[in-house]
């Protein structure tokens, strides 16, 4: 370790930092440290950054309905949910260092372009000092650069290409929600074991970079164990009729159809390949069966009946009974009258990290948060012992096995857990050819 970076992280550690401001260049004293959007009075700013409109809303409006949640919890209002079984003690409902939370948020239509402006408003207008939420992973990877570039912290929401933290990883921002390889490294022995080893898949696949890496992810888990690809067909985002899509599968000879869709995407896609009867067929003596690699409740609660029996896979659900879990339910649904969808889990439990980070960092310095959450190891929060992987901001924990549920007994009983697959079984080494290039770079604190 270097003289400054020792001395760095005894400034953060000791809690002495403060930030000069915007304007002025990076000043390193004995006792001072600038940093961008340091608070300067009783309140502090998240900006929550969710698509309000466009494919993946629904999700979106979930994911904000969350991130109210956690500030009512870190301002000591409410029953305060997780904060009562998180495993780190340093938050204690009243709010972030003593400074009262507030939050202002942004629409990124599940647009890049769109999503890096409402962060850069948020940043340079609002003084967020942290930047939470999405619901795509190209917004992901967009906003998770902007934020390198500006200088604050980025919580990643729903983000599940491998790219995120792999070839696009930054050292500013980090992921709770598990990725595409997690996916397939969980699906596949389950897949295996439901419609056996002699398959022959045909994908469709959302032509960016989450379908991608999914696509590639379970691909290379299912041919491991004996399945054989047909085709990869790459539809639009913005596609909302798949008939075109679906004819051709009938005369492919693929008895599987892979659906790496998401969202409304996932919900078109699917009912049109029930209205084709794919489900009703037999193809090289087998039953005809459909996946869905990556799922959400309100993507199976909007497919409605077409999802029953269909595998997936899923960050987190508000079935599970570990105290975490029930204590986030609970508050959740006492306030909105609906269960939380795993896009909600995952921003309110970045929600709630980013605070814990900079209570026990002692400071708002973006470098300081990096240090905390770095290899911070952390129960309590749902999905059992989980890691923030030092080398890519990674986090690893269980991974959902779901299958839609046959016979529903209320409007929420949509999807049912299948298995739980252990953290082990969907971790993997940093050099993964998957995750590979990209680097975390430095940490900038944006002075």
């Amino acid at each position: 370790m270097t003289k400054f970076q020792l001395n760095r992280r005894t400034l953060i550690k000791s809690g002495a930092a403060i930030g000069a401001g915007l304007a002025l260049p990076t000043i390193f004293t004995s006792s001072a440290r600038a940093y961008l959007n340091e608070p300067k009075g009783g309140t502090v700013t998240l900006g929550f950054n969710v698509p309000q409109t466009g494919p993946y809303a629904d999700e979106g409006l979930d994911e904000l309905r969350a991130q109210e949640l956690a500030v009512q919890h870190l301002n000591g209002e409410g029953d305060g949910g997780m904060l009562n079984t998180f495993s780190s003690k340093a938050l204690k409902g009243n709010g972030i260092l003593g400074k009262k939370v507030q939050f202002v948020s942004g629409d990124t239509q599940t647009k890049s372009d769109a999503a890096r402006a409402a962060a850069k408003s948020m940043i340079e207008k609002d003084g967020a000092v942290m930047i939470n939420g999405g619901s795509s992973s190209g917004v992901a990877v967009a906003v998770q650069s902007l934020c390198q570039e500006a200088g604050v912290i980025f919580m990643a929401g729903l983000t599940h290409s491998n790219d995120t933290t792999g070839k696009d990883k930054k050292r500013n921002g980090f992921r709770h929600f598990f990725n595409a390889y997690m996916s397939g490294q969980a699906l596949a022995p389950v897949l295996n074991a439901a419609y056996g080893a002699d398959r022959r898949a045909y994908h469709l696949t959302a032509d960016y970079t989450w379908g991608w890496t999914q696509q590639e992810s379970i691909q290379e888990a299912t041919e491991k164990l004996g399945w054989e690809t047909v085709n990869n067909v790459l539809t639009p985002l913005a596609a909302t009729d798949f008939s075109s899509y679906i004819a051709p599968v009938l005369n492919s000879g693929a008895d599987v159809l892979i659906l790496n869709h998401y969202g409304g995407n996932m919900v078109n896609s699917l009912t049109n390949a029930v209205q084709f009867g794919l489900r009703d067929k037999m193809v090289n003596g087998k039953q005809f069966e459909i996946v869905v690699p990556l799922y959400s409740e309100l993507m199976a609660a909007g497919a409605g009946a077409n999802v029953r029996g269909v595998i997936g896979s899923m960050n987190w659900n508000w079935q599970l009974q570990d105290e975490g879990s029930k204590a986030f339910v609970k508050s959740f649904g006492e306030k909105y009258g609906r269960p939380p969808s795993n896009s909600a889990h995952t921003c309110y439990a970045q929600v709630m990290l980013y605070a814990d980070a900079c209570e026990r960092a002692g400071t708002f310095d973006p470098c300081g948060v990096v240090d905390a959450l770095e290899g911070f190891e952390f129960d309590g929060m749902g999905n059992g012992p989980t890691l923030y992987r030092a080398d890519d901001h990674q986090c690893f924990k269980d991974v959902l096995v779901m299958k839609g549920t046959e016979n529903p007994t209320n409007e929420y009983d949509t999807l049912e857990i299948v298995e739980v697959t252990p953290r082990a079984q969907v971790e993997y080494a940093p050099d993964h050819p998957m995750f590979a290039g990209g680097d975390l770079g430095q940490c900038n604190s944006g002075a």
